[in-house]
């Protein structure tokens, strides 16, 4: 017998996927937890069962799977291995991602596949094997994680950037293409979130969220699965300061920009 209203989460060792995993399991969704940190996926789905009683008593799973999913064979294996198990994934939750700030150039060629890899040609799959069975079964949810800065392209963030644009845009294009199957497609293109994926100061952090201009991991991601579980949007900006990013970014002349790619050298160079 199929194991029915699983969530597929990946990325879920760390930051907004561990809010996403929680959440879904306590309204009701088995999750399958993948991520390429071993120990941490174990004891994110302990704390996960043990902080939510009532789900786990009801026969609720939370399992793991370790898995690089930068690999070009890595959503196949997830989909083998959701098979074996006969999980009927419901929700395919596509929030892996990696940043760093450098230079295209000086990014070494390892750089440039992992993010190339994850942010693109798994993800691409992943959409595309679970797409194929939530299509068969007329429903079903894919959410993708992209970033508001794909309206903010400054130096330094030059493949963030762009493989985050092509995520938003793809995400756009699948919905069209899935929505008389009634299969909901949608892409949060968050702000700044107060998470370690930029290595930004716990107390700038704080500030920002203060300030309204950095967004909790928690906040976002209870805010996100609202608008994909009950609202028939196609994309969801959280923050109201994201909606100046573009404008803002835009107005800048190239001497600002230029300014600020000369700010921020030591950041590149570390």
């Amino acid at each position: 017998m199929s194991i029915k209203n699983v969530a597929l989460i990946t990325g879920a060792s760390s930051g907004m996927g561990i809010h996403y995993a929680e959440q879904l399991y306590a309204l009701g969704y088995n999750v399958l937890l993948v991520s390429n940190q071993e120990s941490a996926l174990k004891e994110v789905a302990a704390q996960i069962v043990e902080k939510h009683p009532d789900a786990a008593s009801k026969g609720l799973i939370a399992d793991t799977l370790y898995m690089d999913l930068a690999e070009r064979d890595a959503a196949a294996r997830c989909l083998e291995y959701c098979n074996g198990k006969d999980y009927e994934v419901e929700i395919l939750i596509n929030n892996a991602g990696v940043y760093f700030f450098k230079d295209l150039l000086d990014c070494s060629q390892k750089q440039v596949d992992l993010i190339l890899n994850l942010h693109i040609y798994t993800l691409t799959a992943l959409c595309r094997l679970f797409g194929e069975q939530m299509r068969r079964r007329r429903h079903g949810y894919i959410l993708n994680v992209s970033s508001i800065s794909t309206n903010t392209p400054f130096a330094a963030i030059s493949l963030y950037s762009a493989t985050k644009a092509y995520i938003r845009n793809i995400t756009k294009a699948l919905r069209l293409e899935m929505y008389e199957y009634g299969v909901r497609v949608m892409v949060v293109t968050p702000g700044a979130v107060a998470t370690d994926l930029y290595n930004l100061d716990k107390k700038l952090q704080n500030l920002g969220v203060h300030l309204g201009f950095i967004i909790r991991p928690k906040t976002l991601v209870k805010r996100t699965l609202r608008h994909l579980l009950h609202r028939r949007c196609r994309e969801y900006i959280p923050g109201f300061a994201s909606l100046f990013y573009k404008p803002v970014y835009n107005a800048f002349p190239l001497e600002f920009k230029l300014w600020v790619r000369k700010k921020t050298a030591d950041m590149r160079n570390k």
